[in-house]
């Protein structure tokens, strides 16, 4: 009889305990720890660590590598994102929310690979077969020769997959829905995740295709289940999105055939994803360029420079503690931000709600938004609208200068590509640059504070108190008028009340 062992893993971070307890010391969260059973083999652990390996033939590190073939789709920001193509005997893992668009894209990828004469097969764990057909109709590839199932044991997948012609691309729809006989635990738990991953990753490198997986994620946006499925697999996507957007961005967290950080940016239309080629265009449409609080920011993805526009909006506040609403940007940056501009540049807002957004959507990561986020705020509080045709980029330290970023050249040719004439950039990134527009250089974010309160317009001059002795003779004067002759408004309100009365 095969011996069962117990254990108790925690569902967020995959840890691994001998009795059950209520808050998980790995990732902190609580009744996440659950008991689940496996079944060991049935020959000894003594016997199985008696067998000899088998060596293996060193290689050297000098001689010529063979760049790896692809296989591509056809859908340029897909195949950007993923190096140029999908990879044979890799194994990818895509998260997003859920009704973000994975299924579609994954849905169109088949089709492509299909049409291009290769063998694929689309296994839903989590819709029927008519539905997956439905969604091929509306977006036109009901023609196309994807192999469907709908099937959730991962032995009976793999027998399937390697009983017929050699299989080029597999999709799995979605790996939490699969589950392994050589466990016990439910499906969707740690170890039938890892199992069932296990057993497609060793497919995928034994018969050289290509398996896609999809995974679901949690309420911050990580993928759910345990940490070690993303370092089994070659590459980690993730696809975000907002409902109240159009778009959908595609991003790479991790690749081995390709570079990280990349993003491939798509339009939710009634046909499906269709690819956006310059993503630039679509952030910046329909912005108001001569509104105060509005920066935009020549930033990178990757590979590519991607123009947004930064919006901030700075109020009087009327409670103890101002509020700080940030929409796409690190909340912790820009309390910095905020920080060296008092500390720095005499820009006072702590009696003020601060408001940033990265309009569109997009989320940014580099450290290279901080000029510009800087010239939004102090735009913002001034009232002094910033140049519509210049471009900000620059790293701020915590002694007020401003640091130079990589790749400068490429942000400025995108910006003259899209029209505008100016750049506000670092003075420390000059050497070697060629730049398509005219630049000002700032060595501070002083200097840039005084720019931009240069360009204010005027406010009224404060009413200047009258001396102490003509307002002491109008309050005299003004006590006698009041006893003489009481207001009209006092006296139609006693008449008032008397008809009231009346």
């Amino acid at each position: 009889m095969a011996r069962r062992d117990t254990s108790f893993i925690c569902q967020s971070c995959g840890a691994v305990y001998a009795r059950w307890q209520g808050k998980c010391e790995g990732c902190g969260g609580w009744n996440t720890i659950s008991e689940e059973v496996a079944v060991a083999a049935s020959v000894p652990a003594a016997q199985r660590s008696g067998r000899k390996g088998r060596a293996v033939v060193l290689e050297k590190l000098e001689g010529t590598a063979k760049p790896a073939p692809r296989l591509v789709s056809g859908i340029g920001e897909l195949d950007r994102v993923a190096g140029g193509g999908f990879v044979p005997g890799s194994i990818l893992l895509i998260g997003g929310d859920p009704g973000i668009g994975k299924s579609t894209l994954l849905v169109q990828a088949s089709a492509a690979l299909a049409q291009r004469g290769l063998r694929v097969v689309y296994v839903s764990g989590e819709e029927a077969v008519d539905q997956v057909r439905l969604r091929a109709q509306r977006l036109g590839l009901e023609k196309a020769e994807v192999g469907l199932a709908a099937e959730t044991n991962a032995e009976n997948i793999i027998a399937t997959l390697s009983g017929g012609p050699p299989v080029h691309m597999v999709v799995i729809d979605s790996i939490q829905t699969m589950w392994s006989d050589s466990v016990e635990s439910a499906p969707g738990t740690v170890t039938q995740v890892r199992t069932s991953a296990q057993l497609l990753v060793r497919y995928a490198k034994q018969t050289g295709a290509c398996v896609i997986l999809v995974g679901h994620v949690t309420k911050d946006g990580q993928i759910a289940g345990p940490r070690v499925v993303e370092h089994m697999v070659d590459a980690v996507f993730s696809f975000e999105g907002d409902g109240g957007h159009q778009f959908r961005i595609l991003r790479a967290q991790k690749n081995r055939f390709g570079p990280t950080d990349e993003i491939g940016v798509f339009e939710m239309t009634g046909r499906g994803l269709s690819e956006v080629a310059n993503p630039s265009e679509l952030f910046l449409s329909n912005r108001d360029a001569g509104a105060p609080g509005t920066a935009v920011f020549a930033g990178m993805e990757g590979t590519r420079p991607v123009l947004v526009e930064i919006q901030a909006l700075v109020a009087p506040s009327s409670l103890g503690t101002p509020r700080r609403a940030v929409v796409g940007w690190d909340p912790n940056r820009l309390s910095m931000v905020l920080a060296v501009l008092d500390a720095r540049c005499g820009v006072r807002l702590g009696g003020h709600d601060v408001y940033l957004n990265v309009a569109g959507g997009l989320k940014i990561g580099e450290p290279a938004a901080d000029l510009a986020v800087a010239a939004a705020l102090v735009s913002s509080l001034t009232g002094a609208p910033l140049p519509a045709d210049a471009v900000h980029f620059g790293e701020a330290s915590l002694t007020g200068a401003v640091r130079p970023v990589s790749q400068a050249q490429a942000r400025l040719k995108e910006a003259a590509k899209l029209g505008f004439a100016s750049a506000i950039i670092p003075s420390g990134g000059l050497d070697g640059l060629d730049p398509p527009v005219s630049v000002r250089p700032v060595s501070s974010l002083a200097e840039l504070v005084a720019g931009i309160a240069a360009s204010a317009p005027r406010r009224p001059a404060p009413h200047q108190p009258a001396p102490r002795e003509t307002r002491d003779s109008a309050m005299r004067e003004a006590r006698g008028s009041h006893d003489r002759n009481p207001p009209q408004r006092a006296v139609e309100h006693a008449e008032w009340g008397d008809d009231e009365e009346r």
